[in-house]
């Protein structure tokens, strides 16, 4: 089965510690996943700006870690991460930023890469949100 699998919350979040672990068993069980569509405040676990307590998880360097491995396709929504402060260092350019902080393994693009997944996949499962 072929999957999209769309994060909406940040990494602190149990939602997405829970996207993690669902596609960590997607890939276990011999499936696909076409693309990881990170959006509204899921685009915050592809800062590199993130910094964890010593004695928690750092969810975000895990997904960042499981991108590279699986080499998943990990989209970060433009418009999102924008208005949150993502960067990569095009838009940083653009925009007249110091520095960009988009995290390696992780794209800038639209809704229409979300789009564009969901006519290869069979399946689209979302994790948080408001």
């Amino acid at each position: 089965m072929k999957f999209v699998i769309s994060v909406l919350s940040s990494s602190h979040a149990p939602s997405t510690r829970r996207a993690l672990r669902f596609a960590q068993a997607v890939l276990a069980a011999g499936h696909e996943i076409i693309r990881v569509f990170f959006y509204q405040d899921g685009v915050l676990t592809a800062s590199n700006n993130l910094v964890v307590a010593q004695d928690q998880q750092d969810i975000a360097q895990q997904w960042q870690a499981f991108i590279a491995e699986n080499e998943l396709d990990a989209v970060v929504c433009i418009a999102a991460a924008l208005r949150r402060g993502v960067l990569d260092q095009t838009e940083a350019q653009r925009y007249g930023r110091e520095a960009a902080n988009l995290a390696e393994g992780y794209q800038l693009s639209g809704l229409g890469q979300l789009h564009d997944g969901l006519q290869q996949a069979e399946r689209l499962i979302s994790f948080g949100g408001q």
